[in-house]
């Protein structure tokens, strides 16, 4: 019986350990994408921000102001979007073909 107790008792500190094991690998992995996705984040928020105080801002000179800056600002961030787009999907593309070539320095990696 005390046999017993003692199994489940290991058992049970060995799946506390595992889960404090995965916690922890969770947890530095958190920090990780955080270094990457934060900035992502303020930037994302920022350009929409300014977009919305510059639209608050010409809205009070007039609706005809209001709807020509909407419009121009639109279409201007849809093209610059597009050319970022464009501009990834090549690099993308590029790096494809150096991996395969095993061209690494193509990539910017050093071995």
């Amino acid at each position: 019986m005390e046999g017993e107790q003692e199994k489940r008792l290991l058992i049970k500190d060995q799946t506390s350990e595992e889960e404090s094991s995965l916690v922890t690998r969770v947890w530095n992995e958190s920090k990780l994408m955080w270094i990457v996705a934060g900035p992502a984040i303020f930037t994302r928020f920022s350009s929409f921000g300014l977009n919305v105080i510059s639209q608050a801002f010409v809205g009070h000179i007039g609706p005809r102001e209001l709807a020509a800056f909407a419009l121009v600002f639109t279409v201007l961030i849809r093209f610059a979007n597009g050319i970022l787009l464009g501009m990834a999907s090549a690099l993308e593309t590029l790096c494809g073909q150096a991996f395969g070539a095993k061209e690494y320095s193509m990539m910017g990696a050093q071995f």
